[in-house]
């Protein structure tokens, strides 16, 4: 399959540090950003898009460096995982938001997974750039690291996998990229029946050249260099000042085992929660009450 997302959507590029770094658009009005989640695409948003849309909201969804359309940061030789931290993925997308004329505007910047460990890196070095901030079904990467356990462990293996050095989990992976990628959406109310091809569009995604290599990179920026960005913030006292919506899925890992608001105020000034009806992908098991959560959010900022 070619799409990655959904058709009607205009495709913009900008290049920025050796990477292409590609967005979608839709809609007109205020613009909300949107970012994705780990193993998928923008595409993960095209279900709360028309929500949003229809209530006068246009979207900017970036596929970050490595994902989907924006291309890798690295070449053919290692992979350094500076480059893949989440304060590089955030200038990436401030880069492409530049070159959409939003410079000079503060945005309502929503993540999920991947997307929101970003969109909390933009919050801190950039807080005259984010209006609102919408965390999905996460607590802070520093937190997770400290409060290791069994469950999370077992839960959350990938994140240690993903995180070896030396090309291992890239060289299993690449044995067998449908089973590994599949695994990620097996026994979770992940992706509608009525989508079974949604899966497939991340396949297609997670296939190009580069790509495993790069979610790889990813990971091991989560469990190193990101650390020490989220250390020196907490030494240093900054937190996110922008009003902050944490969203989680009630059935989910993050949901039935944190207490998900009270975490994010250690890290943020106003903090409203709300637990959805779904598992981890709430974008996709509860589309419009997402959309209807990220609206009140939004006007009760104004």
């Amino acid at each position: 399959m070619e799409e990655i997302a959904p058709s009607g959507w205009n495709r913009h590029e900008v290049l920025r540090d050796g990477a292409r770094v590609v967005g979608w658009t839709w809609g007109g009005g205020a613009p909300v950003v949107l970012l994705h989640g780990y193993p998928q695409t923008s595409y993960m948003w095209r279900l709360v898009v028309p929500h949003l849309v229809a209530a006068g909201r246009s979207v900017v969804a970036v596929d970050l460096r490595g994902y989907g359309a924006s291309g890798p940061a690295h070449g053919d030789g290692p992979v350094d995982p500076g480059r893949y931290a989440k304060r590089e993925m955030a200038a990436d997308v401030l880069a492409l938001l530049d070159a959409l004329d939003h410079r000079d505007t503060a945005l309502d910047v929503v993540g999920h997974d991947r997307g929101a460990r970003v969109a909390h890196r933009m919050a801190v070095d950039h807080p005259s750039r984010v209006r609102t901030i919408t965390v999905l079904d996460i607590v802070p990467t520093l937190h997770m690291f400290e409060h290791v356990d069994r469950e999370m462990a077992e839960a959350y293996f990938h994140w240690f996998f993903l995180a070896r050095p030396g090309g291992l989990p890239e060289a299993l992976i690449s044995a067998d990229p449908e089973a590994w990628l599949r695994s990620r959406f097996e026994g979770r109310h992940s992706v509608r029946p009525a989508e079974p091809g949604a899966v497939d569009v991340y396949l297609d995604a997670f296939r190009r050249p580069g790509v495993i290599a790069a979610t790889c990179a990813d990971y091991r920026a989560a469990a190193t260099v990101d650390l020490v960005h989220d250390r020196a913030d907490r030494a240093a006292g900054r937190r996110v000042t922008a009003p902050l919506l944490a969203g989680w899925g009630r059935s989910s890992y993050v949901g039935r085992n944190f207490e998900v608001t009270d975490v994010w105020a250690q890290h943020a000034d106003r903090v409203t929660g709300l637990a959805l009806e779904a598992d981890h992908y709430v974008a996709e098991e509860a589309p419009a009450e997402l959309a209807e959560a990220l609206l009140n959010h939004w006007t009760a900022a104004r």
